[in-house]
């Protein structure tokens, strides 16, 4: 099976280049990381790169773990292998494995003629002791499973169907082409990836873990997705139905959760006061398709899934996405663009009047002149209303942006 391209990313790669910095490959495990670095070694020996000059090391491989992962035995893999005036590409794909993560990384950048990749599926790898010893001397590219136009492939703005359905439902890991759509194979890979997640990237970093409490809030945080989301709320809720789970195991959780990519926070923002509040965030899932892996299609609200898929796709192009607040409501989205903010409301379809008039309060309210977009899921034509296009998320998902 061809390999997706990922032209964002490759495209980042091949701008970093040869810099005398670390590139940081960060994202949730099964995304397709260590497929990307893949495509970026070809294109490496296409270049005219020697395979000699090409080192590779997957840490979750047990015959590289077993004998490179303890001390510093990798970087002196690497240093003895080197040949003077020729620049060595050296790739360690899930480099949390290593040891001695910190010195094994920070000496490798100071080697002449490294040119140095890694890749790790928790934030917490980047500790604050490598991020000190590498101040200044890394850049971090962060990957997400596949975007709607990824995996939608020959589909072309304008086209609608079945493209949109298929892609709430299965979402956009890589592998997942290969299952889909048989739904069931899909369900239990994706359940899969996620137990992974909570077993290797969660519940190893807890001082001390329950994997059934475990279970019930991430279960919890999947079926709100798109809702406000305090600590006490969840710990409330959850005690509601019957599991008594404290704040602070709640707290443990959730950070856990985020650190491992599953969930992404969406801090709100005051519109009127221009600031960002600390309070009552709003989580998004990693991809579409997990939550109706993990709860079922009972739970598919497919307004709160479309706008899951919006998030994920403005986290690609903005990388930093807000909640907005006004006082008479929430705009879905305000994301900081070169020319200022700009604001998104989302809805699966605005048929109904009220519903129309609802999803364009909010953006009407909006003071100044700043760009602002309803994007809907039905097929209707483009449609402006004082200013604020109506404008079909296929096509804006589409969007070379």
């Amino acid at each position: 099976m061809a390999l997706t391209d990922r032209p964002r990313y490759l495209a980042w790669l091949r701008r970093w280049q040869g810099h005398q910095l670390v590139k940081v490959v960060t994202g949730v495990r099964r995304c397709g990381k260590s497929t990307l670095l893949a495509m970026f070694q070809a294109e490496l020996a296409a270049q005219g790169v020697a395979a000699r000059q090409i080192m590779s090391f997957n840490l979750e491989d047990p015959d590289t773990e077993s004998t490179l992962s303890q001390g510093l035995a990798l970087y002196h893999e690497v240093k003895a292998s080197l040949v003077p005036g020729q620049t060595t590409y050296v790739f360690i794909d899930e480099a949390q494995h290593l040891t001695e993560l910190e010195r094994t990384v920070a000496g490798l950048a100071l080697l002449p003629d490294v040119d140095l990749y890694i890749t790790g599926s928790n934030s917490g790898f980047l500790s604050q002791e490598l991020a000190t010893r590498l101040t200044g001397r890394y850049q971090e590219l962060h990957v997400l499973p596949l975007s709607f136009a990824e995996s939608a492939g020959e589909v072309s703005v304008g086209q609608h169907g079945e493209e949109l359905d298929h892609y709430l439902k299965f979402g956009g890991f890589p592998y997942v082409a290969r299952l889909a759509p048989d739904e069931t194979m899909v369900r239990e890979y994706l359940g899969a990836v996620v137990d992974a997640v909570l077993l290797k990237d969660v519940a190893r970093r807890q001082a001390s873990v329950n994997v059934a409490v475990l279970n019930t809030v991430t279960d919890f945080m999947f079926d709100n997705v798109g809702n406000q989301a305090s600590i006490k709320r969840i710990s409330d809720s959850l005690t509601s139905a019957g599991r008594k789970i404290g704040r602070g195991a709640v707290q443990n959780y959730v950070d856990g959760l985020v650190e491992a990519y599953l969930l992404y926070p969406a801090q709100r923002y005051d519109i009127r006061g221009k600031a960002r509040l600390s309070s009552n965030p709003k989580y998004y899932l990693v991809d579409p398709g997990l939550r109706r892996a993990r709860l079922g299609s009972r739970h598919a609200d497919l307004g709160h899934v479309l706008e899951n898929v919006v998030f994920l796709e403005l986290l690609r192009r903005y990388r930093r996405v807000a909640v907005g607040k006004l006082d008479v409501g929430e705009v879905d989205f305000v994301v900081e663009t070169d020319d200022g903010p700009a604001y998104y409301q989302v809805a699966l379809n605005v048929d109904e009047p009220s519903t129309l008039a609802r999803e364009l309060r909010s953006l009407a309210a909006i003071p100044g002149h700043a760009p602002r977009t309803l994007l809907v899921g039905d097929h209707a034509s483009r449609v402006t209303y004082d200013g604020i296009p109506r404008v079909n998320v296929v096509d804006w998902l589409l969007e070379v942006a």
